[in-house]
């Protein structure tokens, strides 16, 4: 049974930093591919960034890119989404999810299959 547990939400002010962890159980990280979703009241679900199995890169939403940085440490089985200069667009709750049966991270976008239970980051003066 595959099982995701985020933390590390919270409220912050424009400008601020924030670090979200999400530990997996049931499976090894590099089998299943792993990434970061989020999602604001009355807004379709965005993806935020993805670590591809099929190229090992990794991708970022554009409104993301150049200040969220997605990490993971295999020996902990933990994935980190490390958020620099934060904008009250960043609103949302975040999502860790994961994919078997996806080895890109378009694939992954559309049929993520495990989620966990999401963390709400605020971000507001």
């Amino acid at each position: 049974q595959v099982h995701l547990v985020e933390s590390g939400g919270g409220l912050v002010q424009p400008g601020g930093s924030l670090r979200l962890s999400c530990v997996a159980s049931g499976y090894t990280l590099n089998h299943f591919t792993i990434g970061w979703f989020r999602q604001a009241p009355g807004k379709e679900r965005e993806g935020v960034s993805c670590i591809s199995r099929s190229d090992g890169n990794t991708y970022y939403a554009d409104s993301v890119k150049g200040r969220f940085t997605f990490s993971k440490d295999v020996a902990s089985n933990t994935v980190y989404l490390e958020m620099n200069s934060l904008i009250p667009e960043d609103t949302a709750r975040y999502f860790c999810a994961a994919a078997g049966n996806s080895f890109s991270c378009a694939s992954f976008y559309e049929t993520p299959e495990y989620w966990g239970q999401g963390t709400q980051v605020t971000v507001s003066s």
